[in-house]
């Protein structure tokens, strides 16, 4: 029997250590790298976060247009991997996505002026837990 580690692609915990450190640029290519090597079922659950790291990432550099965009999108395709899948508690982090983004999404201008907190940001943990890789972070 293996290592809890040895349960989840390397890429996976690589990209999520870069979402954790809201390097969500960083975490994108990761999972995409991962994303285009993949052919299985979970394709679309990768899919889903990439969509989410972007979305935090245009948030986070004041595009809150584009980032309302690929939040429904990312929504869109985890939706169907509730209530877990790979370790992650699919329902609790929609609804941390969901509140980090609950002023965009219901906002009626097309480019609404909402600063993105870092309080609402969600983090993803898995269950079983596991250790994280280490990350660059850009200065």
């Amino acid at each position: 029997m293996g290592t809890v580690e040895e349960q989840y692609d390397p890429l996976y915990l690589q990209g999520i250590a870069y979402f954790n450190a809201c390097e969500f640029f960083a975490a994108h290519e990761v999972w995409e790298d991962l994303w285009k090597s993949y052919g299985g079922e979970l394709r679309l659950f990768y899919k889903g976060l990439i969509q989410a790291a972007v979305a935090l990432h245009h948030f986070g550099n004041g595009n809150t247009r584009g980032a309302r965009k690929v939040y429904g999108t990312s929504r869109g395709y985890l939706e169907p991997y509730r209530p877990h899948c790979c370790g992650l508690n699919v329902t609790k982090f929609l609804a941390e996505f969901d509140a980090c983004f609950a002023e965009v999404a219901t906002s009626a201008e097309e480019f609404p002026r909402v600063e993105l907190n870092p309080e609402l940001i969600p983090e993803i943990w898995l269950d079983p837990p596991v250790e994280l890789p280490p990350v660059e972070v850009e200065g």
